[in-house]
């Protein structure tokens, strides 16, 4: 078979799309035993140009093949003819190369000899190398080092700012990679190999030998195919080593912290609160303005359960949009949009997608039926309908920015829509920095920020296009998409990046991530995320300054503007009629203050007493603490509830007069159903009391099956209180029970049931 490669590659280098033509017969299940000409005069140089004619005949004939059974022994086929060539060996990992997740540097010939090797070439701006981390995940999850597999990621920086060792390092746990990672600043491997785009995947032998070669996103299927397949075939031929490779996370080293990554920070003035995406931590925390947290969503761990705040989890959110009791949010890894609404009580639904990553570039099914792909930003807007009847959205995972319609509505120039359609109003889906008239003929590059403008003559959706290096301009009146500032004029050249302050298309930036309007002042607020700066831009002249950082990592409070620090801030919000900057100052775990009256950078603090009380489950089945034989037991009237409806015991305690709650001590709440641990899934719910200023609302939702029909159950609360005479004399502990009996009826009811409860102590 005669072959021509063809290689497309996209100007940023983060697609490549591989063609290749035959002269004979396009190669088919039974023929490629014959077929498959492994041709040893082909150039000596070890690299993928070798691989590719090679894998591209493997690759037509599992197109073809029908069963799980044909496509393994087309494979073992294939790897049996290559394993014969001695000259796909490739050269070891430079010396001198900075490593992390491991105890040193690893060696194809020494630490991974007799492994199976994936290389990861990403760097970790990139949407696509963020998406075949879950595939990597899985990969792992189901081989480990000792069943002779290992991954290691090649990181190849695109941008000045990804080659510094500490920002790989940041990126490596706001990711959650767990495998070796290499920091090859200078790409040298990458040129070694020829490798020409991210994500590229590249599988190795027991010997470094090449084997295999993906390029790009979307070969799950294929990635566990190649790997399963050569894990039997050479551990059939006793190839395989067992031995560790010597693997230690960076993270297991990091003391705890508040914040972890905070991707987005959003202000609602009206109620003097923030919302803070705290993306390493998987959660949302509502503050107040002081400082003060009212309430966690979310977190510790990953998940994508919606409910109340015992239930609710998100994966890595970023955007949040917030006005009045609600909350909106980007749920990045969960490719979702979730909607956080409180009136008397939390309760977390999902708006917009599948849970999976969606390729639609069109949208306009349902929100809960339309699968999106890594919604970055949010922001609440107005289309042809009542007022905040849109939420914009960045779709940094398809390039595009959708609208998901709250109420009926209309897109500018567009079609109407029905309430909960999700749908691209603006981008074609390629990876570009094109402007355009017609708001399907721009291209967007990872669009990562959003921020509002809807009043004359501004009328328009800003957009920090991160990829691009650039702040682009979305008309609200008819789509059209313009350049503001950054990049450069030929729409294929995602690489005009740098930090230059100047006009259009003359100024500089590098991978922004976050915008801001201060429609008082009519300036917009970027944050120049790999720059580390704060900068501000004037629409009107389109001049672009920068506000505050020097331009190197770091988290230094100057407190003036030019010395202060960040790093990669990902997050902006501007508070207090255009006077206050809030900052989700990323890498540095922190949220900051930029007073622009007195041009300083302070601290954002957060006090982690919470003044809700989410109740935590612990992680197996347990008992709740054991009361004291002094403690007031009281046993509540019988209360009618349907099964799966939630259940909100509503507490109010009062101390005795001249008494306070005792500071640090261990005040808590536990609700417990013990000889029917059905009740709670065999849990006991737990919370601490930090204050007793208004009732402690404590809610659990019934199971949707009710086990023993027969029986009587019930909820026991128990609370244990300290508290000290406000003259400081005397301390005690006080405590007291609440028995609830139910009376559980198989009928479906939605609305929640309250029962009040009240104790003095």
């Amino acid at each position: 078979a005669h072959l021509l490669l063809v290689t497309v590659v996209a100007a940023d280098g983060d697609f490549c799309l591989f063609f290749f033509f035959s002269r004979a017969t396009r190669i088919s299940v039974v023929d490629l035993p014959n077929r498959l000409v492994v041709d040893r005069n082909m150039a000596s140089q070890c690299s993928l140009s070798t691989l590719f004619p090679i894998q591209s005949q493997l690759d037509f004939a599992l197109d073809d093949a029908t069963t799980p059974q044909e496509k393994e022994n087309l494979v073992l086929q294939y790897l049996k003819k290559l394993d014969e060539r001695e000259d796909l060996k490739i050269p070891d990992f430079p010396t001198g190369l900075e490593w992390l997740n491991t105890e040193g540097p690893l060696s194809l010939n020494e630490e991974l000899a007799g492994k199976v090797v994936v290389l990861d070439f990403f760097t970790y701006c990139c949407i696509n190398c963020m998406h075949i981390l879950p595939d990597l995940h899985q990969l792992e999850k189901k081989h480990s080092v000792k069943d002779g597999l290992v991954v290691v990621g090649v990181h190849s920086a695109k941008f000045p700012n990804e080659k510094v060792l500490d920002n790989v390092r940041s990126a490596v746990l706001r990711y959650d990679i767990c495998h070796p990672v290499v920091n090859d600043s200078e790409a040298h491997l990458w040129h070694e190999l020829e490798v020409s785009c991210w994500p590229t995947l590249v599988l190795l032998g027991p010997r470094g030998n090449l084997l295999f070669s993906l390029v790009g996103e979307g070969h799950r299927d294929r990635l566990a195919l190649f790997t399963d397949s050569t894990l039997r075939y050479y551990g059939e031929r006793g190839v395989l080593k067992p031995h560790p490779v010597g693997i230690k996370l960076y993270r297991d080293s990091l003391p705890p912290s508040i914040l972890s990554f905070p991707g987005k920070v959003a202000v609602d003035d009206s109620k003097k609160r923030l919302a803070i995406a705290d993306t390493g931590h998987h959660r949302i925390l509502l503050v107040s303005s002081t400082g003060q947290l009212t309430h966690v969503i979310g977190g510790p761990e990953s998940g994508r359960q919606d409910g109340d705040l015992s239930e609710a989890s998100f994966n890595s959110p970023q955007g949040v949009a917030i006005k009045g009791d609600t909350v909106y949010v980007a749920d990045t890894e969960n490719h979702l949009i979730r909607k956080v609404a409180s009136t008397t009580t939390f309760y977390i639904s999902t708006l917009a997608g599948v849970g999976t990553q969606g390729t639609d570039k069109e949208g306009g099914a349902m929100g809960p039926q339309q699968p999106i792909s890594s919604p970055w930003d949010v922001a609440l807007g107005t289309a042809g309908g009542v007022e905040d009847n849109v939420l914009w959205i960045a779709m940094a995972g398809t390039h595009q920015i959708w609208a998901l319609f709250l109420a009926d509505g209309s897109l500018p120039k567009g079609s109407e829509f029905q309430a909960r359609t999700c749908v691209r109003w603006a981008g074609s889906g390629s990876e570009e920095n094109r402007n355009n008239s017609y708001p399907h003929k721009a291209s967007f590059a990872q669009p990562s920020g959003l921020a509002l403008a809807p009043q004359e003559p501004w009328s328009c959706l800003y957009v920090a296009d991160s990829e691009s290096s650039t702040i682009r301009t979305l008309a609200l009146k008819d789509g059209g998409v313009k350049l503001l500032v950054g990049g450069e004029r030929d729409p294929l050249n995602l690489f005009a990046f740098g930090d230059v302050d100047g006009k259009g298309v003359d100024a500089k930036l590098q991978h922004p991530l976050g915008v801001a309007w201060a429609p008082e002042q009519s300036l917009l607020y970027v944050a120049d995320s790999y720059n580390h700066k704060i900068k501000v831009v004037d629409p009107k002249t389109k001049q672009c300054s920068t506000l505050a950082g020097t331009g190197e990592a770091g988290d230094t409070l100057g407190p003036e503007f030019n010395k202060s620090c960040f790093n990669e801030p990902g997050g902006i919000c501007v508070s207090d009629n255009g006077k206050i900057i809030y900052v989700a100052d990323t890498n540095n775990h922190q949220v900051k203050i930029l007073d622009l009256a007195s041009k300083t950078v302070s601290l954002f603090p957060i006090s982690m007493e919470c003044t809700d009380s989410v109740p935590t489950k612990t992680s197996a089945p347990a008992k709740a603490p054991t009361l004291p034989k002094s403690a007031a037991r009281k046993a509540m009237p019988p209360v009618a509830v349907s099964a799966g409806q939630t259940l909100i015991l509503s507490l109010t305690l009062s101390l005795p007069e001249g008494t306070k709650l005792t500071d640090e001590a261990p005040s808590c709440w536990a609700l417990s159903a013990e000889g029917n641990e059905w009740l709670l899934d065999s849990q006991v719910l737990t919370g601490d009391i930090l204050d007793l200023s208004r009732p402690l609302c404590i809610s659990t939702k019934l199971p949707a099956v009710v086990k023993d029909s027969n029986s009587n159950p019930s909820l026991t609360l128990g609370v244990w209180v300290y508290y000290c005479m406000e003259a400081g004399k005397a301390c005690m502990m006080k405590a007291a029970s609440f028995t609830q009996p139910l009376q559980i009826s198989a009928n479906p009811r939605e609305e929640e049931v309250t029962v009040a409860l009240t104790h003095a102590f």
